[in-house]
C-alpha cells in the first residue's frame, strides 16, 4: 500500500510542477487536464505525506530509545505516534480504496435450501434468524418480503431487505453457501447430519437504477401456501412476476393484500436485474479480479457451522471460532470485520490509479 501510495505522490509532485511551469502556462487545455488529474490524486498525495511524516518522527524516537538522557521522553512519544500513525494509515487505506457505488445503499437477502432436506428448511430458519439478530445489534430494521415455509417447519426460501446505514458494507461478503453439521432433533441414533442452505445478498435497486417495462412483466395471482391453519389465505393475494426478457422470476405472498406483494415482488425484481448487470460490468472490466474475489459467488462453500464441536470455519479466510452458540445469536462483528479486511486488502491489490 505505501509503495503504491508513494507512487502516486510522486507523481502528484510532477503534476504540481508542470502546473507552475511557463511551457504550460498558457496551453488552457494542457492545464485543465493537468489540474483534474492533480485534483483526483490530491487527498492520496497528502495522505501519504502525512502517514510518512509521522513515520519519520516514530523512527526518530524509536532511534532515541537507547539514549540514557532521551530514553523516557522517547517512550512517551512513541505512544503517542503509534496510534497516531495507525491512524493516518487507515486514512490513506481509504483514500486508495475505490468508492463501492452501492455503499449506501441497502440489502435484499435471500436463504435458500441446498443439500440436506428437512434438515436444511430448519437450517435456513436458523441463518434468518441469525441475521435478524445481528441487524437488531446494529440498530437496522428487517422487512420480509417473502417467507415460505417448509411442511415439517423451517423455510424453503426466505427472502427479506435489510434497511440501515452500512449493511451492504457488512453483508456482502455472506453470499455462498452455509454448510451445517449437527445431530437433528428427529436423528434417534445421534448420527451427525449435513446439510446446506445458500445465502445471496444483493444491493436493493430503486426504480431509478432500473427501468422495468410493465408490458414486460407477466402478473400471476395464486392463493398464499403455507404450513396450513387458519393463516393460510383463502384469496389470491400471493404474486408471481416473471421479467420476460431476462427470465427472472420472483414470488411473493407475505402481505395480506395482492398490492403490497406485487410491491415487494418488484423490489426483488429490481434488485435481481440490477445485481445481474452489476456483475456483468464488473467482469467486462476485470476478468481476472473477478476469477479471485469469489465471494460474491453464490456457488460456493463459504462457511462450515460444526455444532457438536461449538466450531464455525470460514473457509476463505481460514477464520475459526469455537463460540458457535454466540455467533448463532448474531454475534457475528470479529468475522464481518475479518472479511470486510479481507475484501479491502484485495480490493487495494487490485487497483491502480488512472
Amino acid at each position: 500500500m505505501l509503495e503504491k501510495a508513494k507512487a502516486i505522490a510522486a507523481h502528484f509532485d510532477e503534476l504540481t510542477a508542470q502546473m507552475s511551469d511557463p511551457q504550460f502556462a498558457s496551453d488552457g487545455a494542457s492545464q485543465s487536464r493537468i489540474g483534474k488529474e492533480r485534483a483526483k490524486i490530491e487527498p492520496i498525495a497528502l495522505a501519504y505525506y502525512r502517514a510518512s511524516e509521522i513515520e519519520r518522527a516514530l523512527n526518530e524516537a524509536r532511534a532515541a530509545l537507547a539514549d540514557p538522557d532521551l530514553g523516557e521522553l522517547a517512550r512517551e512519544e512513541i505512544a503517542m505516534l503509534e496510534p497516531e500513525y495507525a491512524a493516518a494509515l487507515s486514512v490513506l487505506e481509504e483514500t486508495l480504496l475505490p468508492r463501492d457505488p452501492d455503499a449506501d445503499r441497502n440489502v435484499i437477502m435471500e436463504i435458500r435450501v441446498g443439500s440436506g432436506g428437512e434438515e436444511a428448511a430448519l437450517w435456513a430458519a436458523d441463518l434468518f434468524r441469525m441475521y435478524q439478530r445481528f441487524a437488531e445489534l446494529r440498530g437496522w430494521k428487517i422487512d420480509p418480503i417473502s417467507l415460505s415455509e417448509a411442511e415439517m417447519g423451517g423455510y424453503k426460501e426466505v427472502v427479506f431487505g435489510v434497511n440501515g446505514h452500512g449493511a451492504w458494507d457488512a453483508l456482502q461478503t455472506e453470499s455462498g453457501v452455509h454448510r451445517v453439521q449437527r445431530v437433528p432433533a428427529t436423528e434417534q441414533k445421534g448420527r451427525i447430519h449435513t446439510s446446506a442452505a445458500s445465502v445471496a445478498v444483493l444491493p436493493e435497486a430503486q426504480e431509478v437504477d432500473v427501468e422495468i417495462n410493465e408490458s414486460d412483466v407477466e402478473l400471476e395471482t395464486m392463493r398464499s401456501s403455507g404450513a396450513g391453519g387458519q393463516n393460510v389465505q383463502k384469496t389470491e393475494t400471493a404474486v408471481r412476476l416473471t421479467h420476460r426478457p431476462t427470465g427472472v422470476v420472483v414470488t411473493c405472498q407475505d402481505e395480506r393484500s395482492l398490492r403490497q406483494n406485487k410491491e415487494k415482488a418488484m423490489r426483488v425484481l429490481r434488485s435481481r436485474i440490477y445485481e445481474a448487470e452489476r456483475e456483468r460490468l464488473a467482469a467486462e472490466r476485470d476478468v481476472t479480479r473477478r476469477a479471485q474475489v469469489k465471494s460474491g459467488d453464490r456457488s460456493d462453500k463459504i462457511r462450515t457451522y460444526n455444532f457438536p464441536e461449538n466450531r464455525l470455519t470460514d473457509h476463505r479466510i481460514n477464520w475459526k471460532s469455537g463460540s458457535l452458540d454466540q455467533l448463532m445469536l448474531g454475534r457475528i462483528d470479529e468475522l464481518v470485520a475479518a472479511l470486510t479486511q479481507m475484501r479491502r486488502e484485495e480490493m487495494l491489490a487490485q487497483s491502480t490509479p488512472e
